[in-house]
């Protein structure tokens, strides 16, 4: 079994790595679209409270009533969380890459992602998560998000691995520069063969 020299702990996001964001701007367009809603007030709302959601420090439940159910609707509570949950899809590829390399390489996995309870935990039974990854240090459950450094160290606390030996895996331009700033060596996913690449650059080759 080859064995990567130096990385032995990957960071990853969920949401744009392992499987689309869980309700990003375009899945509120949907709903704004299958529930005839108002999308400018939708956005509007949500922006209001959604760090707080993340944080979590508000349960799905209040958060619809902050953003949806501020007034009668014709739809239920449950129809409009339903639609909510489906909207998470997976990369295939991706989950099969990094159950492949946990594998492989032996690699500690630690998911560092900006999620809502609700959404994080469906998002991780669904999907059978937690067979690969070891622990997830979710915003909601820490009540940290990026971009805040102290999610990241964190995380680098939970997994008790020095610096050097941990390689982020993220989508978001910001969220790596603000890893690489402390110290941690970071991969911006763009698209699965661009991402192997960068992975064979530091010892994690993909046969």
């Amino acid at each position: 079994m080859k064995k990567s020299n130096s990385i032995t702990t990957l960071f990853l996001d969920i949401g744009g790595v392992l499987l689309t964001d869980g309700w990003d701007h375009n899945a509120r367009q949907r709903a704004a679209t299958k529930f005839n809603l108002d999308i400018a007030e939708l956005n509007k709302r949500h922006h209001l409270t959604f760090d707080t959601y993340e944080d979590g420090k508000l349960m799905l439940e209040e958060y619809l009533k902050r953003v949806v159910f501020y007034e009668k609707r014709s739809f239920s509570s449950a129809h409009f969380k339903e639609f909510m949950f489906a909207q998470s899809k997976p990369y295939p590829k991706m989950i099969e890459l990094l159950r492949w390399l946990k594998t492989q390489y032996r690699l500690k996995i630690v998911a560092v992602s900006n999620e809502a309870r609700e959404l994080n935990t469906y998002r991780i039974q669904k999907f059978k998560l937690a067979e690969f990854v070891d622990c997830f240090v979710s915003s909601c459950f820490v009540h940290l998000r990026k971009p805040d450094a102290d999610i990241f160290r964190l995380a680098l606390d939970v997994a008790q691995v020095p610096i050097n030996r941990v390689l982020y895996l993220e989508n978001t331009q910001m969220f790596v520069q603000i890893a690489e700033g402390l110290g941690i060596q970071s991969i911006l996913h763009v698209d699965y063969k661009t991402t192997c690449a960068k992975l064979a650059s530091f010892g994690l080759e993909v046969s």
